[in-house]
This record gives structure tokens, C-alpha cells and sequence, in this order.
């Protein structure tokens, strides 16, 4: 992301941020005119001196999620004037600074918009979903032996790479909220991906793909209908071609692993 120039001059800024007590409530956007924020501030330092306000005046403060800081952890989950994180390449919230905005502009912030993503709070949504799906895969059986047994396993260079490529998936969600169906693929096919590319995710590979994707279903995620709005809005900027090879092997597993279905009792 390319950095714009700062002249240092504080700005004053309307923002307009989503306000909800709980699941149950319809929540609204609320307005609030910040002043005097530091253009080298960070995006989540600018709502920590709008709560600041908030709390020196006696209401509520904004919950939103945060953890690293560092663009790592991925729970700085804010769709940014509509755009995950702000649309800005290869970039987190966190690390999205306030020298690219202008003064006098109007911001607009909310949480992820899916089904699969409920709110808790605020700008708060809860993505257990994603752990189910993680969880699903289970474990590898391979023997990998301990750490100074890492290089007992040969890997060439370009799998190793597309598998650290795949596991720099933060989880965040922005894929999901991207999606105009609120589609998991890229999230689960990353995570598929990962062990795929390795000899150890071999013998479960197929197990392990048929799991993890209906486990996606189930949680109730949309399809992809191939938009890539998820490639682009993705932070660690992970591609559409993991989301090819988890749909391969999801249709070998389907006709050779998925255990057979009761008989039809002639019904119908």
C-alpha cells in the first residue's frame, strides 16, 4: 500500500458507526464528530479516542475487536466505507493510518455482513463458524517426528511455498464479508490448502476435504459463484487458486471417500 504524504495537520473527521447492543437488537448507524486526530494515528487509535470521548461524556464506548495490532491476529474486522478493511491492498485494518483520509471526510464503519457471522455487539460479529470448520479437519496421522526432525521429510521449494502461502490465512473474514453470497471457500480452501501441499496431509486428504467443506455448509455459508471478490479483499492476498484445488479434490472424495447413503425404501 503505498503511503500518501502527511503534512501533520490534525483532522476532523464525521464518522458514522454501527451501533447494537446485542444479537437480538435491529442496531443503527450512529453519528459522531471527531476532532483533532493525528493523521500517523492507526485506524483502530482513531476509535480509541472516539470511545475515549465517549466515556469522558458518560455513554457507551464502540466495541470492536482488536488483538495484535500488527496486521497477525485478524481480528481487526471492519468493513471500512463499505470495503473489508478498507479495500486497501494487502492490508488489515490495524494497519490502515489515518494519513489516508482526508480532512473533512466522512466515514462510514460496520461489522461483517453475513449470516454465518452473527453480531454480538457493536462492531463485534462472532466467527465461531470459522473454528468449526478448522476443527472439522481433525489431525494428521503422519509421523513428523519431533523438532529437529523437520528437514527429515523432503518438500520441493514450490510446494512448500504454496503451502505457506496458504497458511498465512489470518482468519479474519474478510473473504466472507467480501462475498456478495458470503461464501467460506477461500478461508476453508486455505486451510485445505495448507496441509495439501505437504507429504504429511496426504493420507487424509481426502477425509479431510470432505469434512472441512460440509462443515462450511453446515455453519451456512453462500456458494461461490466465482465473483473473486474474496481474492481481492483478502489481507495476506491469497488466490482464487486454492478455492480450484479444494473444489478437485472435493469431487474426487465425493464419488470415492463419502461413505454410501441408506437405501431408498422405494418411496418416490
Amino acid at each position: 500500500m503505498s503511503e500518501p504524504e502527511s503534512n501533520d495537520k490534525p483532522l476532523n473527521l464525521t464518522i458514522y458507526v454501527w451501533r447494537q447492543k446485542d444479537a437480538k437488537d435491529a442496531g443503527g448507524l450512529v453519528k459522531y464528530d471527531l476532532k483533532g486526530v493525528s493523521q500517523h494515528a492507526s485506524f483502530l487509535e482513531m476509535l480509541d479516542i472516539l470511545n475515549e470521548q465517549l466515556v469522558g461524556k458518560g455513554e457507551e464506548p464502540v466495541a470492536f475487536d482488536h488483538d495484535c495490532r500488527e496486521g497477525i491476529c485478524g481480528m481487526c474486522s471492519l468493513m471500512i466505507n463499505g470495503r473489508p478493511h478498507g479495500g486497501f491492498p494487502a492490508t488489515t485494518t490495524c494497519q490502515v493510518h489515518m494519513r489516508h483520509f482526508k480532512d473533512g471526510e466522512t466515514i462510514y464503519i460496520e461489522p461483517w455482513r453475513a449470516g454465518a457471522f452473527p453480531v454480538v455487539r457493536d462492531l463485534v460479529v462472532d466467527r465461531a463458524a470459522f473454528d468449526k470448520i478448522t476443527q472439522a479437519g481433525g489431525y494428521i496421522t503422519a509421523n513428523c517426528g519431533s523438532a529437529q526432525d523437520a528437514n527429515a521429510i523432503l518438500v520441493p521449494k514450490d510446494d512448500a511455498d504454496r503451502a505457506m502461502s496458504a497458511a498465512a490465512c489470518i482468519g479474519c473474514g474478510a473473504c466472507v464479508a467480501a462475498c456478495p453470497n458470503s461464501s467460506a471457500m477461500l478461508y476453508t480452501a486455505a486451510k485445505l490448502a495448507h496441509m495439501h501441499n505437504l507429504p504429511q496431509g496426504q493420507p487424509e486428504r481426502m477425509k479431510r476435504t470432505l469434512a472441512m467443506v460440509d462443515a462450511m455448509d453446515a455453519a451456512g455459508f453462500g456458494n461461490c459463484t466465482n465473483h473473486y471478490e474474496c481474492e481481492a479483499a483478502c489481507p495476506k492476498e491469497i488466490t482464487r487458486e486454492v478455492i480450484a484445488m479444494m473444489n478437485r479434490d472435493y469431487a474426487k472424495a465425493a464419488l470415492s471417500y463419502r461413505e454410501p447413503t441408506a437405501k431408498s425404501d422405494g418411496a418416490g
